[in-house]
């Protein structure tokens, strides 16, 4: 293990766990450790999968004090292992989303006088008004969210003005609900901050102001203003806007440089240096685009059990139907995110209905299926091509309940577009559930996407796919036919660390920047693509990339009408 500085060390506070990451300024990894929440403290905090729920409210929500715990204990085991943390020049990391903590009154003065004799949850129990943060999984505000469209008008606005619809998920749906819930605790609150700029607050020993990025997944700031909307402060406060700005704080612009150095907490209990800076931390999806230097317009989707499409983009364009954020460390550029909650489950179920094959691997028959079918399952001129939505769960993009749909049309036009009434053979879903992820992702980002270069239509420049999926031959060839990549789709394999990566790497930009040298430039030099990444497949094919343009309208018909039938009903 390495002696000699500088290192850097990036978090990623997710929903299940802490993970810590020091690397070099090489980007080489030195140390890591985790604390599992359910693992390490699940009996002491009565949680289930890093969080507690109340069913009959709806409420998800996880105790801050157990993050406090974790937050000592992971940095125990990487002194366990020895590591330099005397070495580290800068910290970052990457936060769960849309969480909320509540600061006490006393909380500044708490935070800076902490000493090393004590643990953190033994020295901060008073500094929080509330002993909860609100999850991304708390669905307890829809009577919140009606109430925020109906303030800007329609659900259009909303996203026009915060990049997203409104959410039950999104922080200043809670905020409201949690102050007419529990008026006594917010009229003792002094300072609101999401989880990402709690856990900043930690190591700077005062409460750290909010990230330019993670601030967008509150539908509370206004991305083109570049400022905190006033008529939704007004809402969530409940008449009192400036009350609400002064809890909220400022946020930062620079998603880089020094917020300060670290408490004299973690110098004296862990052998920090005092020179050692804090960089601003962010949320854990604009974190997942910084583990890699992500150019202008190549994409990432996971593959996991639920689907996620992510992209940089200088395009603002917002819709209802997904997310934009300002990117986490480069003015003027912006993160476009799709999720979608019939991903890996919903392949699954299409696979369990075919046939088990001799070998015993559950994925033979439906890799050979979708590998076998033709595109659209048009093999010669004059077959109609096939199109389906396969929602075994409601899904968020469209909203739309669980169900399953197949329709055909004209395959040169989208023309005639008709529901098939008895479903086509079993082996034909295979390859195209596939495509109907993919047209649904293709159609949602076409907008942002340009000619990557003279002669090529719109597509991203390069696709690269993470999650258990991006193992699989017939899906990476089947979104590469779909979505293109005029630069080729590859795996990107980080061991799980994606989150904690992007805040590590972070750090590095942070501290070692150059005048105007923006995070790309500076983390792509040092990037080594080798053993990260992997060509699966070639991307754009020059005819059949133009096959799938051809339905795309009648696929967003499809989808309409689907939503039609499904709000009569």
């Amino acid at each position: 293990m390495t002696d000699n500085g500088p290192l850097y060390l990036g978090f990623d506070l997710s929903t299940q766990q802490l993970k810590a990451i020091v690397i070099q300024s090489d980007l080489s990894i030195v140390s890591s450790a985790k604390v599992d929440f359910d693992q390490d403290f699940g009996a002491k905090y009565k949680i289930k999968k890093g969080v507690l729920v109340n069913e009959q409210e709806g409420e998800v929500f996880a105790p801050v004090a157990l993050w406090l715990e974790s937050l000592d204990l992971v940095l125990q085991r990487l002194q366990e292992q020895n590591t330099p943390l005397n070495c580290i020049k800068g910290i970052s990391g990457s936060c769960q989303q849309h969480g909320s903590v509540y600061w006490s009154h006393e909380a500044e003065q708490l935070l800076g006088g902490l000493t090393a004799d004590k643990s953190l949850v033994d020295q901060l129990t008073g500094a929080f008004s509330h002993p909860f943060a609100p999850n991304w999984q708390d669905h307890s505000t829809q009577h919140e969210c009606d109430k925020f469209e109906e303030t800007m008008g329609t659900a259009e606005r909303l996203a026009q003005a915060t990049g997203s619809a409104a959410h039950h998920r999104f922080t200043g749906t809670q905020i409201m609900r949690l102050r007419h819930k529990l008026p006594q605790m917010y009229t003792s609150t002094s300072r609101i901050s999401l989880v990402s700029s709690f856990l900043a607050s930690l190591f700077l020993g005062s409460i750290a102001p909010m990230d330019i990025s993670d601030v967008c997944g509150m539908n509370l700031w206004d991305i083109p203003s570049n400022n905190w909307s006033s008529p939704l402060l007004d809402l969530a406060s409940g008449g009192s806007p400036d009350d609400l700005r002064a809890k909220l704080g400022e946020v930062r612009q620079d998603g880089g440089g020094s917020m300060g150095n670290v408490s004299s907490y973690f110098v004296n209990k862990y052998n920090f240096s005092p020179d050692c800076g804090v960089a601003p931390f962010t949320g854990d999806n604009p974190a997942t685009i910084l583990a890699l230097p992500l150019r202008p317009l190549d994409a990432i989707v996971s593959l996991g059990t639920s689907t996620t499409f992510l992209m940089s983009t200088p395009v603002y364009k917002p819709d209802p139907s997904y997310h934009f954020f300002n990117h986490p460390t480069t003015p003027g550029q912006y993160m476009f995110m799709l999720c979608y909650k019939n991903g890996g489950l919903a392949r699954e179920k299409v696979r369990d209905v075919l046939p088990s094959s001799e070998s015993g691997d559950v994925w033979e028959n439906f890799n050979k299926h979708a590998l076998e079918t033709a595109p659209l399952d048009v093999r010669k001129e004059g077959d109609r091509a096939k199109l389906g939505l396969y929602f075994y769960l409601p899904e968020i993009v469209p909203n739309i309940k669980a169900g399953t749909w197949r329709y055909t049309c004209d395959a040169n036009s989208g023309e005639g577009l008709e529901e098939v009434r008895e479903p086509w053979a079993k082996e034909t879903d295979a390859r195209a559930i596939i495509e109907s992820q993919a047209l649904s992702m293709r159609l949602r980002s076409q907008k942002l996407v340009t000619a990557p270069r003279e002669g090529l239509p719109a597509q991203p420049g390069r696709v690269y796919l993470v999650g258990g999926g991006s193992l699989n031959p017939a899906i990476t060839r089947v979104l590469g036919d779909a979505l293109g990549g005029a630069d080729g789709v590859y795996k990107l394999d980080v061991g799980g660390n994606a989150c904690a990566l992007g805040g590590a790497y972070k750090a590095v930009w942070a501290f070692e920047r150059g005048d105007g040298e923006a995070f790309d430039e500076l983390i792509g030099k040092r990037w080594k693509e080798e053993g990260a990444i992997q060509r699966v497949d070639e991307g754009y094919k020059k005819g059949v990339f133009e096959k799938y343009g051809n339905v795309l309208g009648a696929f967003e018909k499809m989808e309409e009408e689907i939503l039609k039938v499904a709000k009569n009903t």
